[in-house]
């Protein structure tokens, strides 16, 4: 146990130990918190000590869409000997089945990060595709691999693959936890400052908004998805690779 008014042993410092902090001090609050200088606080460091790990907060942001993917990446590795021994159902392709699961698994590491969602969505644009995070390129790389075991060509596949994320992250992104005017208030209205509206101007935002609280963003995800995917051209070897699983 450290003395009293001296400053704990350092924590042993690695890459997954600086972004772990980094999501965690984001998840408390939020994202204007994330500094070298606040974040080495955190981790009992000097802030120079980060730059081994980081090279700055541009590198930070691009550290917490690693960290996003990789916990997504986990989460499909650990729940993957659950899927294969779950009984395939008859009317619904492998390869929706699949991007279903991978969609389930991103949205439950949205509501443990919210936060850092709005990094997720828009960061990665930034960044030439061979440079962004290796968490995202495996994943990416997997979604790829699942529609090419399917049959389907290129074309098609680029189709399904901009359908999948454009639905996913847009989905994901209507927030239903808005931002609080007044924590106090138990009006909805006052609590969301929709009062400060005009009536007149904007009845169905003050009607509306609100009710984000009741939106059940995993079922409007996964109903959403399977509609879209349903309209997709058939996969010509999906029957092939399901007969040989069995």
């Amino acid at each position: 146990m450290a003395e009293r008014g001296k400053p704990e042993r350092r924590r042993r410092l690695s890459r997954p130990v600086v972004l772990a902090a980094a999501v965690a001090l984001v998840d408390r609050e939020g994202l204007p918190a994330l500094t070298m200088r606040r974040l080495a606080a955190d981790l009992g460091v000097e802030p120079m000590a980060l730059y081994r790990y980081t090279d700055g907060k541009e590198g930070l942001l691009d550290g917490l869409v690693e960290a996003f993917f990789a916990e997504v990446n986990e989460r499909l590795r650990t729940s993957v000997e659950r899927a294969r021994t779950d009984p395939p159902s008859a009317a619904e392709p492998a390869w929706r089945t699949e991007l279903r699961r991978v969609a389930r698994a991103v949205a439950c590491v949205v509501h443990a990060h919210p936060e850092v969602l709005p990094v997720v969505a828009v960061r990665p644009l930034s960044v030439p595709v061979a440079r962004r995070p290796e968490p995202w390129l495996q994943l990416t790389e997997h979604v790829f691999a699942v529609l090419a075991r399917a049959g389907f060509d290129d074309r098609t596949a680029l189709t399904i693959y901009r359908t999948f994320v454009s639905w996913s992250l847009g989905c994901l992104l209507v927030d239903k936890r808005q931002l609080v005017d007044n924590p106090e208030e138990p009006d909805p209205v006052l609590r969301l400052g929709l009062h400060r509206l005009p009536a007149a101007d904007y009845p169905r935002l003050r009607a509306l908004v609100p009710r984000f609280a009741e939106y059940d963003d995993e079922r409007e995800l996964t109903d959403g998805l399977d509609s879209l995917l349903s309209r997709m051209p058939e996969a010509p070897l999906d029957a092939f690779y399901d007969r040989g699983a069995s």
